[in-house]
């Protein structure tokens, strides 16, 4: 497939899956007990006037379908409302965390993708004892949820050992990476386990491989081999699921934030959905998706680079 078409099917296939998914988010809020008068009253008595006034600042009266498709026409110009609870522009609020939260899911992809290639591509190589151990380790990393990371972290590291603070993004770079180490290594325990084994299991199908074995009789220093027949081909399966891993990192941050009070978007969502805040809740869930549909895009892209033998919009490997 030529990259001009790649390129037309991929968008209108992400075209079509934020209007779905801005739907679907639009509609949810609705759903969901209570309202956001009700939140603003604050439990307090109100009178006709008051509750219409209410109403018709944020459309509640409207239809549905023209409250959908004013909203929509907004956020495809940038505009994501009004905060119901910070009374302020949601693109402020966006502005001023999401950095935090950036640098969060980066520091994490980075422990992710050091450690989990290298657990994996030591198992692999080495087997026996060694491979049992990574096993084990990788078993306990998988079975452990970021929540309980985070807490168990938080006691070791900083209540009693005072490494790290225990909760805070920081101010400046350094000390907002001080602040964010616990909680990057929390949202990416149970991924390096997934991640190891992931590359454990691509790198032992490449060492049965047939290339491999005639790379080898020809004399082939064994690290050579590793590095260019098992490893490399490898690749393209340890790819894939990186986009995985990323797009887990993005729902995952919202337990971790909130566990270490980072104060970034994923503990905004949290916060505003128990307020009922729709105008936040709706703008970080649609972001959610955009970035989750930007980085199965980016694969896409990639893994016929990593591996000429994957067509352009294709995820097959063969190693």
């Amino acid at each position: 497939m030529s990259f001009t078409r790649f390129a037309v099917r991929r968008l209108a296939e992400m075209t079509a899956t934020l209007l779905c998914a801005s739907f679907v988010v639009f509609g949810a809020m609705y759903l969901a007990p209570g309202s956001p008068a009700s939140f603003l009253l604050s439990g307090r008595s109100a009178s006709p006037e008051a509750l219409a006034a209410i109403n018709a600042q944020y459309h509640l009266d409207d239809p549905f379908s023209v409250r959908y498709l004013r909203w929509l026409g907004d956020m495809v110009q940038g505009d994501f409302g009004r905060s119901i609870t910070y009374r302020t522009d949601v693109s402020r609020l966006l502005a001023d965390r999401l950095p935090t939260t950036l640098l969060l899911i980066a520091m994490s992809l980075v422990v992710v993708v050091a450690v989990g290639l290298l657990l994996g591509r030591i198992a692999a190589v080495r087997g026996g004892a060694t491979d049992s151990a990574v096993l084990v380790t990788t078993t306990f990393a998988v079975g452990t949820p970021s929540f309980v990371a985070a807490v168990l972290l938080q006691a070791l590291f900083a209540v009693k050992l005072g490494w790290f603070p225990s909760g805070g993004a920081g101010e400046g770079f350094l000390d907002q990476a001080r602040h964010l180490t616990l909680p990057a290594i929390a949202l990416a325990l149970y991924l390096i386990g997934m991640l190891a084994r992931v590359t454990r299991s691509a790198m032992l199908e490449a060492l049965d491989s047939e290339h491999v074995t005639v790379a080898r009789s020809r004399g082939v220093p064994e690290r050579q081999v590793i590095r260019r027949h098992v490893f490399r081909n490898s690749l393209g399966t340890v790819l894939t699921t990186g986009g995985l891993i990323v797009s887990t990192l993005l729902v995952c941050t919202i337990l971790v934030e909130t566990a270490f009070s980072i104060g970034g978007i994923g503990q905004l969502l949290e916060l505003s959905t128990s307020t009922k805040d729709f105008p936040t809740v709706q703008a970080i869930s649609l972001i959610i998706v955009a970035l989750f549909m930007i980085v199965n895009l980016i694969v896409d892209l990639l893994l016929p680079l990593v591996d000429p033998r994957i067509t352009l919009g294709s995820r097959r490997s063969s190693a």
